[in-house]
């Protein structure tokens, strides 16, 4: 029994440790960008080791896409979006509109934690092509956006004609980190005027 919570505790040790350093180099990332964030700087702010991050994660890429998958997750469960209780509840919506809500909502707490990071994605992947390839989905916010489109053309108040994949252009285009920056950070918008403005959109879009 003694052995056993030993494992224990080294374990959730273990894991306090890889979410102080994933969280170090989130800011970093953000706040100096991929290719001036060293390792060095990054086990700094963790207070580690830098051993502990080639050990963990590594290399630098591989510390990267973990940020990035946490940083959409909102914690270090290997939970994948839709099968996240939110995404499920939303399919699960009687209604087109329902679900819209329920979606727009969860979505748009994903999108504030992610958009900055996504910033910071595309300015690494352009100095490294192999950062991009390290997702086995080309595109996974494409494949989330495809799932809830199958679940809303279902619906009894979607618009007639209306085919998934037409469904799922509208909620990618939409629900991009993109187009929430132009909203939040240059226009100065709240994030729940945002998400006000997103649902009554895709209603407009989406529903009969």
């Amino acid at each position: 029994m003694t052995e056993v919570k030993g494992r224990g505790k080294q374990s959730e040790k273990a894991r306090q440790t890889r979410r102080r350093i994933v969280d170090a180099a989130r800011e970093l990332f953000v706040e100096q960008g991929y290719g001036a964030t060293t390792l060095q700087a990054v086990a700094a702010r963790g207070q580690v080791a830098v051993q502990t991050i080639y050990f963990t994660f590594g290399n630098k890429r591989s510390l990267l896409k973990e940020v990035v998958d946490s940083t959409i997750a909102g914690d270090d469960e290997p939970v994948a979006t839709m099968d996240r209780p939110w995404f499920r509840e939303a399919a699960r919506a009687p209604t087109a509109r329902a679900q819209l809500r329920e979606h727009v909502r969860g979505t748009r707490q994903i999108i504030g934690r992610i958009a900055p990071v996504m910033e910071v994605f595309r300015t690494a992947a352009a100095i490294d092509p192999d950062i991009a390839d390290m997702w086995e989905d080309p595109d996974p916010r494409f494949t989330v956006q495809s799932a809830a489109a199958k679940a809303l053309v279902a619906k009894p108040d979607a618009r007639p004609g209306l085919s998934a994949r037409q469904a799922a252009d509208v909620l990618y285009g939409q629900l991009s980190p993109e187009l929430y920056l132009v909203f939040v950070r240059q226009r100065a918008w709240s994030p729940r005027k945002w998400e006000r403005w997103a649902y009554e959109a895709l209603c407009a879009q989406l529903c009969s």
